[in-house]
């Protein structure tokens, strides 16, 4: 697991117009919480933040130098802007080393897929307990050499000693399907638009040789006598 240190400022602004100073000031407003003390505002700086995200994955282990001190800290919450994708507010947790703390950690699928396989991923992670200090970033689960028709659960996800899984061993996780052929996928598209009552437009084509066969059934009209 990663461990990144970084500088943290006490926050004496709060609010929208507060937080909105602090992201200008090039930080992110933070929260830390745990351990039954009072909440802590602090602003984190974005740049150093970001690559500790990028490179340490969201459970990224955080020492934050604060007021003199140093605090343990593991995202909990983050907040991203749904356009900008810039952070906009993180919740941390206060860790301590030695403690054991209840994350969500991500699956990575490598191998290749049985041929005419569909892979389906019903779920992309799977909680589990670990000491603080050694949250895995993630855990790989291979497909390689799985027949269609093959599951994996929960409880096949081989864990790193010193990690409990708390996800139910029995939810799925991934699942190798027969994919679909052209034909499948024609009749589902075709029953859709049944049920939805969509009424599809004429192409241009169809439209042209429709109004050339009115044409040529138009009676013809009486000569001027």
């Amino acid at each position: 697991m990663s461990e990144v240190r970084l500088s943290a400022e006490t926050r004496t602004e709060f609010g929208k117009g507060g937080a909105r100073r602090t992201r200008r000031a090039g930080l992110v407003p933070a929260v830390i919480y745990g351990h039954g003390a009072d909440p802590r505002h602090v602003a984190l700086p974005a740049r150093e933040f970001a690559n500790a995200i990028r490179h340490g994955g969201t459970n990224v282990l955080l020492t934050l130098d604060v007021e003199g001190g140093e605090q343990l800290a593991i995202p909990k919450s983050i907040q991203r802007h749904p356009i900008k994708g810039h952070f906009e507010h993180v919740d941390l947790l206060a860790v301590r080393r030695g403690e054991k703390v209840t994350v969500d950690v991500a699956i990575h699928v490598v191998g290749d897929i049985a041929p005419g396989g569909l892979l389906a991923q019903e779920n992309t992670s799977i909680s589990v307990e670990a000491e603080a200090t050694h949250i895995p970033t993630s855990f790989e689960v291979s497909i390689e050499g799985l027949a269609i028709g093959s599951q994996i659960t929960a409880g096949d996800v081989s864990l790193p000693s010193g990690s409990t899984l708390i996800t139910d061993p029995e939810i799925l996780l991934l699942a190798i399907n027969e994919a679909p052929t052209a034909e499948d996928l024609e009749a589902e598209v075709a029953e859709a638009v049944e049920e939805l009552g969509i009424v599809e437009e004429p192409s241009d084509a169809e439209q042209a040789e429709a109004a050339e066969s009115a044409d040529g059934e138009k009676p013809a009209e009486d000569s001027a006598e």
